[in-house]
């Protein structure tokens, strides 16, 4: 069986268009999470940098707000989503109420998880002697 010019330049054609849009989503979504942890960023400089230091290094404004970098020293970033969700009051006795729409939430967890410190890695024990 002979096969058309059309349907050997389809034969090359496909695998490659296949890659293409493969490689294409990779980029949408790469690009998708740069911004949401962008917009975090800006949502956590608008309503939080007035007490708490936001970025991967400083001390925070208000002594007994804790940096950002550090959170996750205390429980995982995420569980942070369910309060800032419904307005419940934690962190420091002065710290306001503030309630985000579920995206937001979820660009502030994201830029949270981008800043993080690196955990503290567990002490070796001592091998016997």
């Amino acid at each position: 069986m002979r096969l058309s010019v059309l349907d050997r330049r389809m034969r090359l054609v496909a695998p490659l268009a296949a890659c293409l849009l493969v490689g294409f989503g990779a980029t949408v979504v790469a690009a998708a999470e740069k911004d949401l942890t962008a917009k975090g960023e800006v949502l956590v400089k608008e309503n939080c940098a007035r007490c708490h230091a936001i970025g991967k290094e400083g001390a925070s404004p208000h002594p007994e707000a804790p940096p950002f970098r550090t959170l996750s020293s205390k429980s995982p970033v995420e569980d942070l989503a369910e309060s800032r969700a419904e307005g419940i009051v934690s962190g420091h006795p002065d710290m306001p109420i503030f309630a985000f729409t579920a995206h937001d939430v979820a660009a502030i967890i994201d830029y949270l998880q981008s800043i993080q410190d690196a955990p503290a890695q567990p002490a070796e024990d001592p091998e016997p002697l």
